[in-house]
């Protein structure tokens, strides 16, 4: 049977001798696993809709679990996140945390725009560690684990301070901190954004001047979440993670974007980011 879906590729493995099987997120079937044939080959016709990162139209015959291309059209290359060493190792995180996070049945249209809006983001220069922060949060609410950050996970107490709590799944009030030994102060900027970070929808997201020390916090606790609730081990997250410790000897420190909010347009149910950096 023929199909046709817009996708983003996600993954992209060599398959034979000219072929490439891509995996695709789309917002109306979730993941798709697809055969294109020739794919290595210099002058192939479709080489370039199995490229990562490529956002395009694909029209494909499935008969299984994978299918295999007839024709498609690139909508948008994201050309950009090919270029340099920034763009193309957080792109790459964003879609292999995608790819091994989130299951065929939880991939949804949200999610879709969600990628999307991250790639987008990247590729306009917006920061590049508070668009990853950021996106980790929809993954997490994505596959079920969104932590809970307004009131205690314990007690229900809904007015701090908390600490961060990974293994208890989000805040803890003082009284209920004794729970876990290794929850995380975080200042209130932190708790701001991550708050933020899970209630925003990132096709509105701004640009968020925030301070190296508060970005150091947001990655930790984030970690922590991810080695507590989702049990992946990605390839792309070691090299992030030391271009962000070590980028300015790498040649490729993450920069400082023009201050702005948080949300130049903030959906409804958001919060916007203080004023100035956080």
């Amino acid at each position: 049977m023929l199909y046709r879906a817009e996708g983003i590729v996600i993954r992209s493995i060599d398959y034979g001798e000219g072929n490439k099987i891509v995996t695709l997120l789309t917002p109306t079937m979730g993941k798709q696993g697809i055969v294109v044939r020739g794919a290595k080959k210099l002058k192939s016709r479709y080489g370039a809709l199995a490229q990562l990162f490529t956002y395009g139209d694909y029209s494909y015959y499935r008969n299984g679990s994978l299918g295999t291309l007839n024709s498609g059209e690139i909508i948008e290359s994201f050309q950009e996140l090919r270029q340099g060493l920034e763009g193309p190792a957080y792109a790459a995180y964003a879609a292999e945390l995608t790819d091994r996070a989130i299951n065929d049945d939880e991939a949804a249209a949200h999610l879709f725009h969600q990628l999307k809006a991250c790639q987008t983001a990247l590729a306009e220069g917006k920061d590049p560690q508070i668009v990853a922060r950021a996106y980790e949060m929809k993954v997490f609410a994505a596959a079920g684990y969104a932590p809970m950050l307004d009131e205690c996970v314990d007690c229900g107490r809904r007015d701090g301070p908390f600490s961060f709590s990974a293994a208890a799944g989000g805040a803890l009030c003082r009284s209920c901190r004794i729970r876990d030994s290794g929850a995380l102060e975080l200042p209130e900027g932190a708790w701001k954004l991550l708050r933020v970070f899970l209630a925003l929808d990132l096709r509105r997201l701004g640009v968020v001047s925030v301070k190296d020390s508060t970005k150091q916090q947001l990655r930790l606790a984030l970690r922590k979440w991810m080695d507590a609730h989702l049990n992946v081990q990605l390839k792309s997250r070691s090299f992030l993670d030391q271009l962000e410790k070590y980028g300015d000897l790498l040649g490729s420190a993450p920069a400082v974007r023009r201050p702005a909010t948080a949300s130049e347009e903030a959906p409804e149910g958001t919060r916007e980011a203080p004023d100035g950096p956080v």
